[in-house]
C-alpha cells in the first residue's frame, strides 16, 4: 500500500513541476528524442517489481519513440529542401536589377554580379548574400526586384 501512495505523491510532483512550467499539456512538448529515450529508461527501472508495465503500453511507448524519430528526419529533409530552394531562388536574381540595403547598412541599387553561401561554423546555419556594385547584402535585405 505505501508504493501506491509513493507513486501517487510521485505522479503529483510531476504534474505539479508541469503546471509550473506552463501548463500541463505543454510542458513536455520540447522533449527530443534523447530526452524522451532517458525518461523511458528512467521510468522502466524504477517500475514496481511487482506490478510491471503492460505490454500495451512498451508497444505505445515504442510508437511514441519512432514517431519522435520521424518527426526529427522530416523536420532536418525539410529544413535542407528550404535552404536549397532559397538558393534556387536566389541564383535567378543574377542579372536582376536590384534595391535593397547592403551588410554595412548602406543603400544599394543596381544588377546582381553572384551569389554566395556562408555557412555559421558554430550553428551551421546557412544564409545566401547577394553581390551588387562591390557590396554584399543578405537575400533578406532584398526591398526590389527589377527585370535586368
Amino acid at each position: 500500500m505505501s508504493a501506491i501512495g509513493q507513486a501517487t505523491s510521485a505522479n503529483f510532483s510531476a504534474q505539479e513541476a508541469a503546471q509550473q512550467a506552463g501548463g500541463a499539456s505543454d510542458a513536455f512538448g520540447d522533449v527530443d528524442l534523447d530526452g524522451f529515450l532517458q525518461l523511458m529508461i528512467s521510468e522502466l527501472q524504477n517500475q514496481d517489481p511487482l506490478s510491471p508495465m503492460d505490454n500495451s503500453q512498451m508497444v505505445a511507448q515504442m510508437g511514441q519513440i519512432r514517431e519522435i524519430g520521424a518527426t526529427d528526419k522530416l523536420t532536418s529533409t525539410l529544413d535542407g529542401l528550404a535552404s536549397s530552394q532559397e538558393l534556387v531562388t536566389a541564383s535567378t536574381l543574377i542579372g536582376q536589377n536590384v534595391t535593397g540595403l547592403a551588410n554595412d547598412a548602406s543603400a544599394v541599387d543596381g544588377v546582381v554580379d553572384r551569389i554566395t553561401v556562408e555557412t555559421d561554423a558554430e550553428n551551421g546555419s546557412r544564409s545566401i548574400k547577394v553581390h551588387v556594385a562591390g557590396k554584399t547584402m543578405d537575400i533578406n535585405n532584398i526591398r526590389e526586384i527589377q527585370p535586368g
